[in-house]
């Protein structure tokens, strides 16, 4: 009977372990995340049983800046991983689906949630567009922004100019202009 709690704990382990890798999941696993994160909290806290304690942490998508050695100034997530551009979306369209989002994970919009500026972000250049795998991809002056697996911690550009799964990749100014050198 030990094991099934063990396997449990794992399983909610995990995936919150994916969810913080950047998001990558459409609105049913961002649903599954949120719940993984109320079960989490669950076991660390177990004072907080209510999953509305969660719902509130769903309501935004923070979008920030911060400075990448040899780019400047670049958006980031809120935990500080560098956001890209995928050139073949052609400021217009999410297209890294499939193969492509498994390294390059989208920045979804859980149902209900808004992409929220800090720092230098412009609240005018923030939108999302529809994720052909379901949800919605954060968008910045029109780009859908993308993570890279490759970028291990904060401050990482590894994804920088990459020609990678049919297009090259971009990290993407606080004012919206693509940065195409590499550092």
């Amino acid at each position: 009977m030990l094991s099934k709690p063990s396997n449990f704990v794992t399983l909610a382990i995990v995936l919150v372990a994916i969810a913080g890798c950047g998001g990558s999941g459409s609105s049913t696993n961002s649903k599954s995340a949120s719940t993984s994160a109320s079960t989490t909290a669950t076991t660390q806290a177990p004072t907080s049983t209510s999953t509305s304690a969660a719902a509130p942490a769903a309501a935004a998508v923070k979008i920030t800046a911060a400075t990448v050695p040899g780019l400047g100034p670049v958006l980031v997530n809120a935990q500080g991983r560098t956001l890209y551009i995928f050139e073949p979306d052609h400021h217009q369209k999410v297209t890294c689906v499939s193969s492509c989002a498994a390294v390059w994970p989208p920045v979804t919009l859980p149902a209900g949630a808004k992409p929220t500026p800090t720092g230098s972000v412009k609240q005018s250049l923030l939108g999302s567009d529809p994720n052909p795998s379901g949800g919605h991809v954060v968008t910045y002056a029109g780009w859908p922004l993308y993570t890279y697996v490759g970028d291990a911690a904060p401050g990482q550009a590894h994804g920088q100019a990459l020609n990678l799964n049919g297009g090259l990749w971009y990290v993407i100014s606080p004012a919206g202009k693509v940065i195409t050198k590499k550092p």
